[in-house]
């Protein structure tokens, strides 16, 4: 401010002025005006700075308001208590030596031990016999020997190591636990102990706070039902679920699992398995791209390109969706379900929409299946095919039962029944039974003309997996082509009525014919009557047949309207 110089210039002026009375009246009157000048000065200076104050003062207040800054943590590694501390510079020139009821303190932490060196400068520790480590009520450690980085929070632990982190313990001679983010590493063979599950390997880690341990190089984890061998493992002991991340066996009870992906409860001993894992029990396999297995209930679940085996059996079913219960002898498979028995030199293939296997009496001498098949029945094998709605092998009796507009076909010839039952004998067709409105044709070379029978039931009896003799009972017509043998042509057309026939055969050829009192004409080639060339009911079902073992998909219903093939 420039306050001080009017006065200065005023004071001046004054002494000038002591000559002359008019000066020194001039003086006083610009000694007045200078005085006035400097007070208004002076009153403009406190205005401003009224204003200034009154205009800061939100600001200040404001600023009050605004949190302050936390201290800073405190880091250092806390003495508590020591029987006796020394020093001896030819013992340990860097650190307090200390005995005697060791006590440290740091974050929360405690640490108890016999003696002691105390790095005060590096902020660390180390400690020898009886070393106990408490962090809250739920975590502690316990080692021979161990060393404390308190600017790392990192405590090395050796010797006789065990962390216990509420029912959970983890044994081993050499662990790191990095306080900072809660994980435990051992590198020298560890061993934990989960409740009733024990995990051993060679290297892991573990976190106390996500509650996940990671195993690795011979991992094998033991509870009372199970034996798991891998080379990687992650475990929850929370949840007590074990994670399978590479090529690992599972043994539990009668079955084998081998997965390298896939999920394992050990509290429920409960498998949710993926990548083609797969699950073996008694000679059965069951694979899929997912399965699930309950080994208490016995019951497993398996999705997507489905494989079940039977070697006892000698049968395998595959799908896209498949159940078995272990148990019960219960299996279900649906989804492009597919059944394949292979005990015979050419396997058969058949196609449902859904199959079902009942077991009965099981675990005792008087065991015996069910099969069921339902829905779009077609069965390939190279000299049988089959198509029918559903159908059921009961193993009691070792027969398979055709329902609703079954059609069995062999090389030329065609057979269709209200049902059909096929008995079989050491998994070889021993005998087949048709009942009601059975219908056999035989296309004949020339693929113009069919021999067929009609009757109300049929019998055929096989030997060597060929048709040794036919049995038609009850309103039997006939339509027979006899052949020449001399040039193989054919004579006529033979008609005949009759209450029963029986045909005997040999190497797949008629070698006589019996039947009681009967009705018959013989109509020669060219003089057959067009009425006569078929039996009532004829029809000829070759577009319906299976092609081959891919064909079972394509299902094809019959024509509504057949007509005769003149």
């Amino acid at each position: 401010m420039n306050t001080p110089v009017p006065s200065s210039r005023a004071s001046a002026r004054s002494a000038r002025a002591s000559a002359s009375p008019a000066r020194s009246v001039r003086a006083s009157a610009r000694s007045a005006r200078a005085s006035a000048s400097s007070a208004l000065c002076w009153l403009c200076c406190g205005v401003a700075a009224a204003l200034l104050l009154a205009l800061a003062a939100p600001a200040a207040f404001a600023a009050k308001k605004k949190p302050r800054r936390a201290a800073p943590k405190d880091e250092h590694i806390y003495l508590v208590h020591a029987d006796r501390l020394r020093y001896d510079r030819y013992v340990n020139s860097e650190a307090q030596i200390l005995n005697g009821k060791v006590q440290f303190r740091h974050k929360g932490a405690t640490l108890h031990c016999d003696s002691a060196y105390f790095y005060e400068a590096t902020n660390s520790f180390e400690a020898f016999g009886h070393v106990k480590m408490y962090q809250g009520d739920t975590l502690s450690l316990f080692s021979d020997y161990a060393y404390y980085d308190g600017n790392d929070e990192m405590a090395m632990a050796r010797y006789n190591v065990e962390l216990r982190n509420r029912k959970t313990t983890l044994y081993t001679d050499s662990l790191n636990f990095d306080r900072l983010y809660h994980n435990a590493y051992f590198f020298e063979g560890g061993k934990m102990v989960d409740g009733k599950t024990n995990l051993v390997s060679d290297w892991g880690e573990y976190n106390t706070n996500s509650k996940v341990a990671v195993f690795n190089f011979n991992v094998k984890m033991r509870t009372p039902d199970m034996y798991l061998t891998t080379d990687t493992l992650y475990y929850d002991t929370h949840t007590s679920m074990a994670e399978i991340v590479g090529p690992t066996d599972i043994t539990s009870g009668r079955s084998h699992i081998y997965s390298e992906r896939g999920y394992y409860d050990t509290r429920n001993e409960r498998a949710r398995l993926l990548n083609r894992s797969v699950l073996r029990n008694q000679g059965k396999m069951l694979v899929g791209d997912s399965v699930w297995h309950d080994e208490k209930t016995g019951i497993s679940k398996a999705y997507y390109n489905v494989v079940y085996v039977d070697s006892v059996n000698k049968n395998k079913l595959t799908c896209d969706y498949g159940e078995y219960s272990d148990t019960l002898g219960y299996a279900m498979c649906t989804d492009r379900a597919v059944s394949i028995d292979y005990s015979q030199r050419d396997s058969l293939f058949m196609h449902a929409d859904t199959f079902k296997i009942f077991t009965f009496n099981i675990n005792t001498d008087s065991v015996y299946r069910k099969i069921h098949a339902y829905n779009k029945v077609r069965a390939y094998r190279i000299d049988v095919q089959a198509v029918c709605d559903s159908l059921v092998y009961n193993s009691l009796d070792s027969c398979m039962t055709m329902y609703h507009d079954p059609i069995v076909w062999n090389n030329r010839q065609q057979l269709v029944g209200d049902s059909i039952q096929v008995f079989m004998k050491d998994s070889v067709v021993d005998h087949a039974h048709v009942i009601d409105n059975a219908f056999s044709i035989e296309q004949m070379p020339d693929e113009t003309n069919y021999n067929q029978i009609s009757s109300k039931e049929m019998f055929a009896y096989f030997k060597n997996g060929d048709i040794d003799e036919a049995h038609a009972k009850d309103n039997v017509l006939v339509i027979y082509y006899p052949v020449d043998e001399s040039d193989s042509t054919l004579i006529g057309l033979n008609y005949t009525e009759t209450s029963e026939l029986r045909m005997f055969m040999e190497n797949s050829k008629m070698k006589k014919i019996w039947m009681p009192k009967a009705e018959g004409v013989l109509y020669p080639m060219s003089q057959i009557p067009p009425e006569k060339k078929f039996l009532p009911g004829y029809a000829w079902y070759d577009y319906i047949r299976p092609l081959n073992r891919y064909d079972i998909f394509n299902w094809r219903p019959k024509k509504k309207e057949e007509k005769t093939d003149e």
